[in-house]
């Protein structure tokens, strides 16, 4: 594979850049001024751009061939920065509490938009080395999972050409430089449920003239265990947590009702049906029992989708980073629990994908997860091996020795 060329000279303004937006993020489905700066970053490139559901597009056609779409997404989270950085984050916002919040990219995706850009860049610069379209999609709300579905809502795949395939990276808490590949299931589903439950309101020392939501609430929560531990095979993958348990305001009313927020996450479609299923079954299965008065209610939000790697796909892709990158920095990459919206896309036009995780961890430096306040990638080589990922990506399928892509 022949050496990415200009990367070198771009290193100045993406790390400018990458210092910009995490010093301005914006929440999921506010992103207006991090989309204008895409976008007219995006023009200067040469691409053609559209804005659409809220985020960005940019194609560039160079030539007859292939078509490959990559997806950066660009909102930030509610999470107070605490890294101490000189270009750290001091953006608040008002929640849906009315209390004032900080702001920041706790997870990483101005590192994402900066790769991509940079990638755009490059490509744009370097036509002599491949043929096709080449499309840089900036997706917003995937925090919410929203931002994929809007974008599709807004007529994306009639908008844009249907891409033969298309890819996602993440910064994770690697060895910063370092890529992880793995076929099949790399992202789980993520599912999340706001279940009430009713009771009948009462005074406290008056127990039996009422039916307590509380002692209800806390029968489910014990028994929503043994779906992990009872009713799922020990060599199937399923996570359900009740991450909430909100009833009553004062010691010695008894409240009419109870709210529980509940996570799931699974690898399998089957299993996913199976454990919303038994969620359901054993909270109404509860209420019958405790002669809760009304029928409990299920409102699914933050419905994410399984992240589920082409395994043709991926095995070209990791082929091209391990002669790119050598084989010391191309490592498995293990499943991960937490979520993404990105397969919505794809699946929209019908077309394989692969999801890697570029690594943003300084050796000898405290490791933090994403979503932690002190999440800080390492800007070296964080951001060149992110952008030298999707250029080497992109040149798997659109440069001159590219073969077909498998349509698995």
């Amino acid at each position: 594979m022949s050496a990415v060329t200009g990367i070198d000279d771009t290193r100045a303004w993406r790390e400018e850049l990458y210092r910009h937006l995490h010093a301005h993020p914006e929440l999921s489905s506010h992103e207006v001024g991090t989309a204008a700066e895409i976008a007219r970053r995006l023009e200067e490139f040469g691409y053609d751009v559209q804005h659409i559901g809220g985020g960005v597009v940019g194609v560039l056609t160079n030539g007859g061939g292939r078509t490959v779409l990559v997806r950066a997404d660009i909102d930030a989270l509610p999470v107070t920065e605490l890294t101490a950085l000189p270009y750290a984050s001091k953006v608040t916002a008002v929640d849906e509490s009315g209390a004032t919040v900080g702001v920041s990219h706790a997870c990483g995706h101005d590192v994402h938009i900066t790769c991509l850009l940079g990638a755009a860049a490059l490509l744009s610069g370097d036509r002599a080395a491949w043929r096709g379209t080449f499309i840089a999609l900036f997706q917003p709300a995937e925090e919410t999972a929203a931002g994929a579905q809007a974008m599709l809502d807004d007529g994306l795949t009639s908008r844009i050409p249907r891409p033969d395939v298309a890819f996602a990276q993440h910064v994770l808490t690697h060895e910063a430089g370092v890529l992880g590949c793995r076929p099949g299931p790399v992202l789980s589903a993520g599912d999340s449920i706001r279940i009430t439950v009713f009771g009948q309101g009462s005074h406290g020392a008056m127990p039996h003239l009422g039916v307590d939501p509380v002692v209800l609430a806390a029968a489910v929560v014990l028994r929503l265990q043994t779906i992990v531990a009872r009713e799922t095979a020990p060599g199937e993958f399923a996570v359900v947590t009740v991450g909430s348990s909100v009833a009553g305001t004062k010691s010695n009313i008894i409240p009419d009702r109870a709210v529980l927020l509940v996570n799931v996450r699974t690898y399998d479609t089957e299993v996913r049906r199976r454990v919303l299923d038994s969620i359901e079954r054993i909270v109404r299965a509860e209420c019958a029992a405790s002669g809760s008065p009304e029928p409990p209610t299920f409102d699914y939000y933050d419905q994410f989708p399984l992240t589920d790697n082409d395994p043709e796909v991926t095995a070209e892709v990791t082929a091209a980073f391990r002669a790119h990158f050598g084989d010391a920095r191309v490592v498995p990459l293990d499943r991960i629990t937490a979520s993404e919206d990105f397969s919505r896309i794809p699946a929209a036009f019908g077309t394989p994908y692969c999801y890697w995780g570029v690594g943003g961890s300084a050796p000898g430096q405290p490791t933090y997860p994403n979503h932690s306040p002190h999440f800080a990638p390492a800007l070296r080589p964080t951001l060149d091996a992110g952008t030298e990922a999707i250029v080497v990506a992109t040149r798997a399928y659109l440069g001159p020795d590219a073969r077909e892509v498998s349509r698995g």
